[in-house]
């Protein structure tokens, strides 16, 4: 394998650096050397852990797969998978137990989002006295975050959400509007804005006067992140082989076109804010149109995968309970509204319209890790990523049998490719169990486990 002619070895925590931006790098060829290293630690080396939150359920007669094992075919609405089918695996037979009323009434949507990483039933309270437990990918950050520059990254396809008051049947917002939690009164609320998360991720946080000075500077003259590093970039690329300079150049390439798209949307809303106000309230989402949003959403955590600056996130792509429209794609009415079907054909062929949009989106950020190299396989080989609901049937706010995915291949710890039916009621935190033990990350309970998965 050519690597360059002087031979240089890099570690896999690189970076290039400007006036206030640090920008992490992709994996390169000549950091092979410390990624094999890192192949013989007791955790098996890079793997990251996604966990990606649909609401509202599913309709699962338009869900759930023909057939079981590697033989399976997929169903209407995870047929978006097909290029990628051979890194998911659809589970069946998974439960939330501690998302049901449990005596305490209405309430799923709350349960439902509260329950679905910690596992745990959240106390009913509308008050500050909020109660949950810790959910998984905290576990995870604790432990391992501090590996990367981020210990763990919230995303939401949300501009805002309300942490204050009570919104549903008498559970606080805290709990229909987070899932991650640092410990049992505490969530770390989704970041929904792009530009947010763009400078989380590449610019210095870093107390450096010099570097703080550097990040005004930069916003002052608005320039381009790539911009302000492309002198440490020119001759950091001489050292490089022929490979790791283009694959060097497609990096820059795909965040330049991800900076640039955040940058357009700034401009549009700028452009919209000098106009006269409508006399409605304005929308929710950055940028304007959905679609848009989600995209650059998946972009963001694509490269946050692919430059390590983290391994552990979590995607609420909407809230439980969330109302949106898809006009979009011909459904003008409310997700919410139109997930108490009634068994009306046509409101649940309109769920399925919905539920096909989403896995189409997750099926596009599939595709976009599977195309970035590292080492011997590519991101999304050197993944485990949980797409999901803690409901299943929205019309009855069922818990049981829930939508769940599993993708990519664990860093060769998973079996991927399967549609894999479990028995009734198994715990849903089995599965994260199972998973932590795969990242490195000790834990022998995690809200109502009962054990690790075998069949995975």
């Amino acid at each position: 394998m050519h690597i360059t002619n002087r031979s240089i070895y890099l570690p896999r925590r690189t970076f290039l650096r400007g006036l206030g931006v640090t920008l992490a790098l992709p994996f390169l060829e000549c950091m092979l050397p410390s990624v094999m290293k890192a192949a013989a630690a007791p955790n098996g080396g890079l793997r990251r852990l996604v966990f990606m939150y649909l609401p509202n359920g599913m309709d699962m007669g338009s869900w759930t797969p023909k057939g079981v094992g590697d033989r399976f075919e997929l169903s209407s609405t995870l047929a978006p998978l097909a290029p990628v089918q051979k890194q998911v695996s659809v589970l069946s037979g998974l439960a939330h137990v501690q998302a049901r009323a449990l005596g305490d009434g209405a309430g799923d949507h709350a349960r439902a989002n509260s329950c679905f990483l910690t596992g745990v039933h959240p106390r009913k309270t509308a008050g500050a006295d909020i109660a949950v437990g810790v959910s998984a990918d905290q576990v995870a950050a604790m432990q391992i975050g501090k590996n990367t520059r981020l210990p763990s990254i919230e995303m939401s396809c949300e501009k805002s959400l309300r942490q204050a008051g009570a919104c549903d049947s008498g559970y606080a917002c805290a709990y229909q509007n987070n899932l991650s939690w640092r410990n049992e009164n505490q969530p770390m609320p989704p970041i929904g804005d792009p530009r947010l998360i763009f400078e989380r991720l590449f610019s210095t946080e870093d107390q450096d006067p010099d570097l703080i000075a550097g990040r005004a500077l930069r916003e002052s003259c608005r320039s381009s992140i790539l911009d302000v590093v492309a002198e440490d970039a020119k001759a950091f690329q001489k050292n490089l082989g022929t490979t790791d300079r283009h694959k060097l150049d497609e990096y820059l390439t795909g965040l330049r076109e991800t900076e640039v798209a955040i940058q357009q949307q700034a401009r549009f809303q700028a452009q919209q804010a000098s106009k006269p106000k409508p006399a409605m309230e304005k929308p929710e989402g950055i940028p304007t149109e959905f679609p848009d949003h989600v995209k650059i959403m998946y972009d963001l955590m694509a490269l946050a995968m692919q430059t390590d600056s983290t391994r552990i996130m979590t995607m609420m792509v909407q809230h439980e309970g969330s109302n949106r429209p898809y006009p979009f794609i011909g459904v003008n009415e409310g997700h919410h509204d139109l997930s108490h079907h009634g068994n009306n054909p046509e409101k649940m062929g309109k769920i399925a319209q919905i539920n096909k949009f989403h896995i189409e989106q997750v099926a596009y950020f599939l595709g976009k890790l599977q195309g970035m190299k590292e080492g011997y396989g590519t991101v999304l080989d050197n993944s485990m990523i949980v797409v999901g609901s803690a409901i299943a049937d929205g019309n009855a706010h069922q818990h049981h049998d829930l939508p769940v995915l599993l993708c990519g291949g664990g860093g060769g710890t998973l079996k991927p490719g399967r549609h894999v039916q479990f028995e009734k009621e198994t715990p849903m935190t089995n599965l994260y169990l199972s998973l932590l033990d795969r990242m490195g990350v000790k834990a022998d309970k995690l809200g109502d486990s009962t054990g690790k998965l075998e069949k995975i």
